[in-house]
C-alpha cells in the first residue's frame, strides 16, 4: 500500500480493509461535526459501510480514478484525505479531506493537502488539482487559500447537503504555480 510520509509524526497510509473497523470509529465519533458539511456520513452507519467505501476507493486506485489516504498523525488515524475524480485527457484530479474535530486546527490537514498536491503533481504528473467545498465551510475554504489556490467560482446548487441544494465553491492549483 502507498504510503506518503508528510512530517515526522504524520503519514498518509492507502486506507486498507483491516482499518475499516478504526474508520468507522473515527467517523462515528465525529458524526456530528462531520455531518455538517459531508451528506455521505448519513450513509456510514456501520462497519460495513465503511468496509465498502474501502474496498471501492481500492478497486479506483488499481483503475487509476482515485485513491484514499489514512491520515496517521502519531500512529493515530485522526481524518481521511483523497484524490478523485482522475481526469487522465486533462490531466486533473480533486482533493477532498477532513478530520475529526479532536485534530483539527493543528495544522494536520493543511501539510496532508500539501503533500497529496505535491505527490499528485511529481508523481502523477497532473496539471491541476481542484479543491471543492460547500460556500458556508470556512474552516475547509482555508486551506486551499493558504496554499495559493485561485478561486476560479461558485457552482450554484451543484450539490445536495441534507434535502437542501448548496453551492460549492471551487479553488484550482496549476502544477506550474505550484510553490512547495
Amino acid at each position: 500500500m502507498l504510503e506518503l510520509n508528510v512530517n515526522e509524526h504524520t503519514k498518509l497510509r492507502q486506507l486498507t480493509v483491516e482499518q475499516a473497523p478504526v474508520l468507522f470509529q473515527l467517523i462515528h465519533s465525529s458524526r456530528k461535526s462531520l455531518r455538517r458539511f459531508l451528506p455521505w456520513v448519513d450513509y456510514n452507519t456501520t462497519e460495513e459501510h465503511s468496509l465498502r467505501f474501502i474496498e471501492l476507493m481500492q478497486r479506483k486506485a488499481d483503475e487509476e480514478e482515485a485513491v484514499a489516504f489514512g491520515i496517521w498523525h502519531h500512529d493515530v488515524l485522526c481524518g481521511v484525505i483523497d484524490l478523485h475524480g482522475w481526469d487522465h485527457a486533462l490531466q486533473k484530479a480533486e482533493i477532498g479531506y477532513w478530520l475529526g474535530p479532536g485534530h483539527q486546527g493543528k495544522g494536520i490537514a493543511l501539510s496532508s493537502c500539501k503533500t497529496l498536491i505535491g505527490y499528485a503533481f511529481a508523481a502523477l504528473r497532473l496539471n491541476k488539482v481542484e479543491i471543492r467545498f460547500v460556500l458556508q465551510n470556512d474552516k475547509s475554504a482555508q486551506i486551499p487559500i493558504r496554499l495559493g489556490f485561485t478561486k476560479e467560482g461558485i457552482l450554484r446548487q451543484s450539490a445536495k447537503l441534507h434535502g437542501h441544494y448548496v453551492d460549492m465553491v471551487v479553488m484550482g492549483m496549476l502544477r506550474k504555480d505550484w510553490k512547495y
